[in-house]
């Protein structure tokens, strides 16, 4: 019964993200607010809500374990499975404020995990200055795209205009069914990991973290396959950037994360390293190729092998 909850948890979480983001971008087009600062804020949290429900449900339900397993594991996958696949699929083309701007925060970011988790805890004040930290990031991006909006703006605004209380309801459909999902899929998540006396924060860095994941996945492969290169690697990096400030500020606030010696040790420096190993892949002629992906995907097994041994 439990793999039934972990999947419907899943495809609920899926869904109700899919609503979520189609009701907000929705509502947001209807207050003229630019389709770039759509993609970095609305869409961002969008895409992160499964990890964010997850894990605060997690951590007030006391599997403290499954909320940084999820975030570390997500950031992960995002970086090396996502990403990998994507770039097989279609090279990304890899714009310059991803490599000047989007990037540097990310690994800032990282960084600042690290050391936060020296002393074996989140405390509430570092997750105070993490949600500082994205909201100086948000302003930071809609004071620079004050002047960015697109002409298809317009055109989408009143097409919004008419189409305004549809978007609410999505909104509201998101909202509930990301709850319901969050449950399903912790529950089912925790039992797993009781049956098979595996804990519960590897767990949530592999299993919970991929279905987390999902929708970046589902949503990057279909652009690929669409060969829309303008999905490119700085989504991703957004998503990670909203995983660490967002879900991981709000969790600890929420309440104070005990981190274990297996994530401060082998696990810390798997998300450094992989956090890294993207800058020279994007320098390189300003593009990942297919090699580069492939490499991204490697490595995401070996961090699966290491993880599970």
């Amino acid at each position: 019964m439990e793999y039934l909850w972990l999947v419907l948890g899943l495809i609920v979480l899926i869904v109700a993200g899919e609503f979520l983001v189609k009701g907000a971008v929705g509502v947001a087009l209807k207050f003229n607010i630019s389709t770039l600062v759509i993609g970095m804020t609305i869409v961002a949290f969008g895409t992160s809500a499964p990890e964010l429900l997850v894990s605060v449900k997690a951590a007030i339900e006391g599997h403290p374990e499954i909320s940084i397993g999820n975030v570390l594991g997500s950031n992960i996958a995002n970086l090396a499975l996502v990403l990998g696949l994507t770039t097989i699929v279609l090279p990304i083309n890899v714009q310059r404020s991803t490599i000047r701007l989007d990037w540097p925060i990310m690994m800032l970011a990282t960084i600042a995990f690290s050391l936060f988790i020296m002393n074996g805890i989140i405390d509430w004040w570092e997750g105070v200055l993490y949600i500082i930290a994205l909201i100086a990031f948000n302003f930071f991006m809609i004071k620079n795209s004050a002047n960015s909006i697109e002409v298809n703006d317009e055109v989408e605004q009143e097409k919004s205009n008419k189409n305004f209380l549809k978007n609410i309801l999505f909104v509201v459909i998101g909202v509930v069914g990301l709850a319901f999902g969050a449950n399903w899929l912790l529950d089912g998540a925790v039992q797993i990991a009781l049956n098979f006396g595996v804990s519960e924060y590897v767990i949530g860095a592999t299993i919970v973290a991929f279905g987390t994941s999902v929708p970046e996945l589902v949503t990057s492969l279909v652009a690929a396959f669409k060969k829309q290169t303008d999905i490119s690697i700085g989504n991703l990096i957004g998503s990670n950037i909203f995983n660490l400030l967002a879900v991981l500020g709000v969790t600890s606030v929420v309440k104070e994360i005990p981190v274990s010696s297996q994530v401060q040790g082998l696990d810390v420096y798997w998300l450094l390293g992989i956090s890294f190993l993207i800058f020279p892949l994007m320098i390189f002629n300003n593009r990942i190729n297919r090699i580069s992906g492939l490499i991204l995907v490697v490595s995401y097994i070996a961090y699966i092998y290491f993880a599970l041994k």
